[in-house]
């Protein structure tokens, strides 16, 4: 995911201004003017350059995972992120509830920032909007939900080292995964942090209201590097197919001999199936977001 409001190249940026035109009228008789209006600069806010900062101490790149000590700063920055730290606000027509109209129905996304080691994306989801469930390979991410409510699903594989290639290749195949959360959550909520393989790793994103969520990804999505995002379908876990059963999972059964016991133990699992929609691409830009700064120091 690209699109970034900072340069990506490291260039330092302190502030930036917005240009806008409005018109003025002289005289009856003669033609409006154009007239350039500098807009007043607007300030980097503190949390977001501490957030900024602290992400470069923390990741360090691919196959690396941030110290309990980083996550933890991390999440209590995130904690006391407000939407005004990056130039958001509830008075915004997109948040209004009710306010689902043909252009806002599409989820859409802009970059904070990007580089080799992290990314700071903000996701915009119009009221009833989903971003269907998904993965990422390899990838630390911090969530924090800035405006709006929204409902949240999350799985991880019960097998994590069975690769993903096969599932891809074959749509169809199911594979086993444990549900992690299926709940609704408010900007009040915590930040939640999903790892490689535990916390949630694929997840579904269904706003309630129009929604906002801050993410932290590192490192960030990279086909190149294979962190390909992919998409995926859940089914309910109530039939067992001794076909799509691998050798673990045959663990979980070991003392059951309860009927109830087994649908019990079973309610918290589900199979997952992969599925390539192009209707899942999402829009790299949101016209609603005002422009937020990072000095790259």
């Amino acid at each position: 995911m690209e699109g970034s409001l900072v340069d990506n190249g490291g260039e330092r940026v302190g502030r930036g201004n917005k240009v806008g035109y409005v018109r003025k009228g002289i005289g009856k008789k003669r033609k409006q003017l154009l007239r350039r209006v500098r807009r007043s600069d607007m300030t980097v806010s503190n949390t977001l350059q501490q957030l900024f900062h602290s992400c470069t101490e923390a990741f360090k790149g691919p196959a690396t995972v941030p110290s309990p000590q980083d996550v933890q700063r991390l999440r209590q920055i995130l904690d006391n992120m407000k939407p005004e730290d990056v130039g958001l606000n509830k008075d915004l027509q997109f948040f209004k509830p009710g306010n689902a109209v043909r252009e806002n129905q599409r989820v859409t996304y802009t970059t904070v920032y990007k580089c080799d080691k992290f990314s700071l994306c903000i996701f915009f989801i119009p009221e009833g909007g989903i971003i269907p469930l998904h993965n990422h390979p390899d990838m630390t991410v911090f969530s924090k939900l800035l405006l709006g409510l929204m409902h949240i699903k999350s799985y991880d594989w019960i097998d994590p080292e069975l690769s993903n290639d096969n599932l891809m290749q074959q749509p169809s195949q199911l594979r086993m995964a444990k549900l992690k959360a299926d709940k609704v959550f408010t900007s009040s909520c915590d930040t939640s942090v999903l790892y490689p393989t535990t916390g949630g790793n694929i997840h579904e994103f269904k706003a309630i209201t129009p929604c906002a969520v801050l993410d932290v990804i590192g490192p960030p999505y990279s086909k190149e590097d294979g962190r390909d995002c992919s998409y995926y379908k859940d089914h309910p876990c109530t039939v067992f197919p001794s076909e799509y059963l691998f050798p673990n999972t045959f663990i979980l059964f070991q003392g059951m001999t309860k009927l109830h016991s087994f649908f019990m133990l079973f309610s918290h699992y589900n199979w997952i199936s992969s599925c390539i929609e192009d209707q899942y691409k999402l829009t790299r830009r949101n016209p609603v977001v005002m422009r937020c700064y990072i000095s790259v120091l």
